[in-house]
């Protein structure tokens, strides 16, 4: 996935509680197997008119400056409902890196950090006047985050210190799933199986049986 470590962009607003998975993306907009293709299907039931692929004009990303949205500001329990991961990729490929919210729902705060998209969790009382400044923005919608300081800085030039645990933030700023990061360790890893080996070589031993008898048994 793409790294993340710096972004300074336009910020839609989405001031609605409980934003869930099938209002980012309707079920019915999930049917291929393909990972590509999401990002016109964003908010589909809110973006179009009903039951057509024809623009509502009112839907916030549908407006200027906001239709070039990086970033989104939403309300409280953003992401709840299903665990479907299309609304991390229709997120993504709208354009969309960084969600701003007082809460999110677990599965998709996960599901964001293993696709590169990163989860900003900032009290309410931060949220709302936020989300005000954004409304009340005419051109100059921008908001700043840097996932080094962990900060993030509004229209207003306010800055907002944000939390996120260290896995998290490392495999954002990375690029690299856990297995990966992992990885990195590969030398620790293999000092201590071979430290053990030494130790406790009877583990190893019934391990080597094993698959010395798979091998001969073709299992």
């Amino acid at each position: 996935m793409e790294p993340f470590v710096h972004l300074k962009g336009v910020a839609a607003p989405l001031p609605i509680d409980n934003v869930d998975t099938d209002a980012i993306i309707p079920s019915r907009e999930t049917q291929s197997v393909s990972r590509s293709g999401y990002g016109e299907k964003l908010f589909a039931n809110w973006r179009y008119l009903p039951g057509t692929r024809e623009i509502n004009a009112d839907f916030v990303l549908n407006r200027e400056p906001f239709a070039q949205a990086q970033l989104l500001v939403g309300g409280r329990n953003f992401g709840c409902g299903s665990s479907r991961e299309a609304a991390v990729w229709a997120l993504s490929q709208f354009g969309i890196r960084c969600v701003i919210a007082p809460s999110f729902g677990t599965i998709f705060r996960n599901n964001c950090i293993r696709n590169g998209l990163l989860p900003v969790t900032l009290p309410i009382e931060v949220i709302e006047p936020l989300l005000s400044d954004l409304q009340a923005c005419v051109g100059q919608a921008i908001v700043e985050i840097d996932l080094q300081a962990c900060t993030v800085t509004g229209p207003d030039g306010a800055v907002h210190r944000f939390e996120i645990g260290a896995l998290d933030r490392e495999m954002l700023l990375s690029g690299a799933d856990e297995i990966a990061i992992t990885l990195q360790k590969r030398g620790l890893i293999e000092a201590f199986r071979n430290m053990d080996r030494t130790q406790r070589p009877w583990v190893y031993q019934d391990s080597q049986i094993w698959a010395e008898d798979a091998r001969e048994t073709g299992t």
